[in-house]
């Protein structure tokens, strides 16, 4: 006979990880395979007591319980896309395999708290997350929205900014949490981060005053919008941009700095247009790279130096003028992290901000800029439109006060 591992662990009031451990220790006779216990008919017993019990009873038993523990706790939806947090060492290096099943086994607490199913949606490193897999896990939070009391996914850091920022647009209001968490670590690597980050992203999302997208890490809960990887090693690896953290997680508990709360029923988009492009100012750029950008692209967004402006030693100023002429919405930035841009300050940004139709980005993170201009974009391409849209402020994600008389 089998069952499976979650029915196991119920059956004999142990963790799925202490199931998987005892059948490889033989103290078990059975083989775990696919999610499932394969057991020896006389031993459908826990593995402590000697009892030796019927098999369909004990299944019903086991089924019994779980209806039971399903209608006590929170139903949540653990959405796996790879990442670190699932990879495993190869003879290239690390490569995501481990399924959500199987990472969910290094949390055990995360079974005492909530009612977990499990949806294997991608596996990938995020260096190639695109703009498509945003759109499906949107399409999956929507397809079981009304099933579950929230969602964590569980992604690289590598795109992880990137991809809060961007359902944090085709997700609005959502008075349910979605929560993005990840590992520095692989997840069966000793002193691994993973088992720590996704208990607190199951705490996030079980608690009873989160709601909208926000990335858990290290204990710290930051704004889907405003989240950016800061350290490509180090366990604290984000840190939130021109605005605070939201709460911090210790010792199981949720400590709030900002209260949350949404405006009106959750609305889902349908639409982005992925070509947008980032190009980034240098030193001596000459503008025919500029040009290319331009023609290449809907919308581009334009990372300037310091506060924001065009060099004068080329016509880029001109360039941006062929933009907006061609229909191109052009959204301008800062290379700076902190504090934003101001077009106003500087002669070579005044002329840009009064005489071009272009969008400045504010406080507003590159991610976030990025990931606006796409839904922006496809929402319409007409600027007037697209200017009350990009400085409509959505979750959290512009600070800076804009007139739009």
């Amino acid at each position: 006979m089998s069952i499976t591992v979650q029915e196991a662990a119920g059956l004999w009031d142990i963790s799925p990880r202490r199931v998987r451990i005892l059948c490889q220790e033989g103290r078990i006779r059975g083989a775990v395979r696919k999610g499932r216990v394969w057991l020896i008919p006389d031993t459908a017993r826990k593995p402590s007591d000697g009892r030796v019990r019927d098999p369909e009873r004990a299944r019903k038993e086991a089924a019994e319980k779980a209806a039971e523990k399903k209608k006590r706790l929170k139903n949540i939806l653990l959405i796996g896309t790879g990442g670190t947090i699932a990879s495993v060492a190869s003879a290239d290096g690390l490569v995501p395999e481990l399924s959500t099943e199987e990472i969910l086994d290094i949390a055990p607490e995360v079974r005492d708290m909530c009612w977990v199913d499990c949806v294997q949606l991608l596996n990938l490193d995020s260096s190639n997350m695109r703009p498509e897999h945003w759109m499906l896990m949107a399409e999956t939070i929507r397809k079981h929205y009304g099933e579950y009391a929230g969602f964590v996914i569980t992604h690289g850091t590598d795109t992880m900014a990137y991809t809060a920022a961007a359902l944090s647009y085709l997700i609005q209001d959502s008075p349910k949490p979605i929560v993005l968490t990840g590992a520095q670590k692989p997840a069966g690597e000793y002193g691994s981060d993973a088992m720590r980050n996704l208990t607190d992203a199951f705490i996030c999302a079980c608690d009873d005053s989160s709601c909208g997208v926000q990335i858990v890490f290290s204990g710290s809960a930051i704004c889907g919008t405003r989240a950016r990887k800061n350290y490509s090693k180090s366990f604290a690896a984000f840190g939130s941009i021109n605005f605070p953290e939201l709460a911090r997680i210790e010792d199981g508990r949720m400590i709030r700095f900002i209260p949350e709360s949404v405006q009106g029923p959750v609305r889902f988009y349908d639409h982005i247009n992925p070509n947008v492009g980032l190009v980034k100012f240098v030193p001596g750029m000459r503008r025919d790279v500029l040009r290319y950008f331009i023609d290449a692209h809907d919308g581009i967004v334009v990372e300037s130096f310091g506060v924001g402006g065009l060099p004068e030693y080329s016509d880029f100023y001109d360039e941006i003028r062929y933009a907006a002429e061609q229909g191109k919405l052009v959204v301008m930035t800062t290379q700076v992290p902190n504090e934003g841009s101001n077009l106003s300050l500087y002669r070579v940004g005044t002329a840009v901000k009064e005489h071009l139709n272009v969008l400045e980005a504010h406080d507003m993170t590159t991610e976030a800029a990025f990931a606006k201009l796409m839904w922006v974009l496809g929402q319409t391409r007409d600027f007037r439109q697209a200017e009350k849209l990009f400085y409509a402020k959505v979750a959290h994600d512009l600070q800076y006060y804009v007139d739009e008389d």
